[in-house]
């Protein structure tokens, strides 16, 4: 069973907990991480989602809910390491974006880790395969609709474009 914290509108802690898989209250909202991992050659970590999983064998960035007593960032470093097998520090992810949707606030961050595929460690039930692609291929999949999450990509596209020029080797 996974519990996350609530929060009111404003991203004030409600003090309540909510048990995940049950419709959450109106005016009500947890919290979920996206993570966008780029290597030293300036490519981008996508895995693809479990058959099982909304959106199933569509392409993503690591992703997830936060857990009670979890902050943003400590549980998008969680994320990393349970999906993919990636154990990040904290100083390495940078927020690129948040937004408030209906019954979430997400935030979205970015880090650079030198990895190759052959390093990384896959949830089984979350995850089935993974690749680094350019950011011009990663586009022309989010064209085709290839790539989750569909709108919020645009919000913050620039800003994987520019931490790549500025992080590439």
């Amino acid at each position: 069973m996974e519990l996350w914290d609530l929060y009111n509108d404003n991203r004030v802690m409600l003090n309540k907990t909510h048990i995940r898989g049950i419709p959450i209250s109106e005016g009500e909202y947890h919290i979920v991480v996206d993570i966008w991992t780029t290597n030293n050659n300036g490519n981008i970590l996508i895995t693809q989602r479990h058959s099982d999983k909304p959106f199933g064998l569509l392409w993503e960035c690591t992703s997830g809910s936060i857990i009670s007593g979890e902050n943003s960032k400590v549980g998008a470093l969680r994320e990393l390491a349970e999906e993919v097998g990636i154990n990040a520090k904290k100083e390495e992810l940078v927020l690129i974006n948040t937004v408030r949707l209906n019954d979430r606030f997400v935030d979205t961050y970015i880090t650079k880790q030198d990895v190759k595929i052959v390093d990384l460690e896959l949830q089984a039930e979350e995850v089935v395969d993974a690749k680094f692609v350019s950011f011009v291929e990663l586009n022309q999949m989010w064209k085709k609709d290839l790539i989750v999450p569909r709108h919020r990509f645009k919000l913050y596209q620039n800003d994987i474009i520019n931490f790549i020029q500025k992080n590439k080797r």
